[in-house]
């Protein structure tokens, strides 16, 4: 599948957004790890920002900032939003509270446990009447929205917003699946124009790893962050090849043009 990609956001940790890791990531010697900070996006009502968790604030964010990057009006893009968390503070809430005596469980908890939630406020947010879709594959949950994204900006020749995002959990869940901290990206990609890539499934390929050490520790570690090697490629001038681990058998192979 032959697209562009031609609005790009981050925020993850030491990467405060895209003009800023864009530099870091093509030359990581002096980037420096740090905790991710997740401001209430200006995008959503003063309610919504009170009631929205991280995994929203953050896929918002670098919704609307991709959008601006791309010069495009969200309320004309299809979403597709990935995460393999989902708002996992408000999952632990939730279990708390019922397993606690009188079971009750709050009325906004239950609306922001459903998977589409950053989705379902980021188009109430910018009013879009788009098709919108939410996934999650685990630590595959990147190269799945990447494929469904870019397979429905082929077919509709349409531009499709791509939106990742995983937060940590809490403990006792952090014990289980110990995500280090928040990662979020958004590419809007296009049937024509901006930076070309190609896309394709590539069976069992080994993954592309990043040669920064701290990089490829991240991009270990949170499945959002599967997506660095492909955005190191972006944020150079030269071709690249790429490979994002996916479902078994279904990795993804992405070539990326010269600028």
């Amino acid at each position: 599948m032959k697209l562009g990609v031609q609005g790009i956001a981050l925020l993850g940790p030491g990467l405060v957004d895209w003009a800023a890791a864009a530099p870091l990531l093509r030359d990581p010697v002096a980037w420096v790890r740090q905790p991710t900070v997740v401001a209430a996006p200006a995008r959503l009502p003063a309610t919504e920002r009170r009631r929205a968790g991280t995994v929203v604030k953050a896929s918002v964010a670098v919704a609307d900032a991709a959008c601006a990057a791309a010069g495009v009006d969200p309320r004309t893009l299809a979403t597709v939003f990935t995460s393999s968390t989902g708002d996992p503070a408000n999952c632990h809430a939730m279990c708390e509270a019922l397993a606690g005596p009188d079971r009750l469980v709050s009325p906004t908890r239950f609306t922001n446990s459903v998977h589409n939630v950053a989705a379902g406020y980021w188009h109430i947010a910018t009013q879009a009447m788009t098709a919108s879709t939410s996934l999650g594959a685990f630590d595959a949950s990147l190269a799945a929205g990447l494929l469904e994204a870019a397979a429905q900006c082929v077919h509709a020749q349409a531009p499709v917003l791509l939106v990742a995002c995983d937060v940590p959990y809490p403990e006792p869940l952090h014990g289980v699946r110990a995500l280090p901290d928040t990662l979020a990206l958004a590419l809007v990609l296009v049937p024509q124009g901006g930076r070309g890539i190609t896309v394709a499934l590539a069976g069992d390929a080994a993954p592309t790893r990043c040669t920064h050490d701290g990089l490829e520790a991240l991009r270990t570690q949170i499945p959002a962050a599967r997506a660095l090697p492909l955005l190191q490629a972006l944020a150079g001038d030269a071709v690249a090849h790429v490979v994002i681990e996916g479902l078994d058998g279904q990795a993804l192979a992405v070539q990326v043009d010269a600028a």
